[in-house]
């Protein structure tokens, strides 16, 4: 473009930029040296990038942690479990104890993203308790005989609580 008077003009370029490990959604990352040109013919000023992160599918970031959501069965969750789990890098083998809970955490350390300090943040894991989509007769009896089973009500303290309110 011409510079209209003003001695100066736009141009386009592509740079080649390294964003330190742990850099935060919304940080300010300066580039010395590959600003405009300075005045008069004084030297380049610095360029500014300001980091936008995308969301990813799988991994929510939180600082240098990450969370992410595991699926599991119901008897996964009952009778403990080893499933594999994704990371950044590569799926690992974590264990589900035996008793777990629906939104139970697992925390794998060091599986996070990298920290401006050095290290990596931890990868949470928390549980979703989920049905297969199809079930046979003979899962659909295993369930028909559990259910006959006495087990204690695990909708009394609701009820208790909206009765105080």
């Amino acid at each position: 473009m011409t510079c209209h008077g003003s001695g100066m003009t736009t141009e386009s370029k592509t740079i080649e930029v390294r964003i330190p490990a742990g850099v935060q959604d919304g940080t300010r990352v300066r580039i010395a040296g590959k600003g405009q040109p300075g005045a008069y013919g004084g030297r380049r000023g610095d360029l500014y990038l300001h980091v936008a992160i995308a969301p990813d599918p799988i991994f929510r970031q939180q600082g240098s942690d990450l969370h992410a959501t595991l699926p599991v069965y119901p008897w996964e969750a009952a009778l403990g479990a080893e499933v594999t789990a994704p990371t950044l890098v590569e799926p690992v083998k974590v264990k589900v104890p035996a008793g777990s809970k629906a939104d139970g955490k697992l925390r794998l350390k060091g599986k996070g993203l990298p920290s401006a300090t050095g290290g990596h943040g931890d990868l949470f894991l928390t549980l979703q308790i989920v049905m297969p989509t199809m079930m046979t007769e003979e899962e659909r009896s295993l369930y028909e005989r559990l259910s006959k089973q006495r087990h204690p009500d695990p909708r009394v303290e609701l009820f208790h609580t909206s009765r105080r309110h």
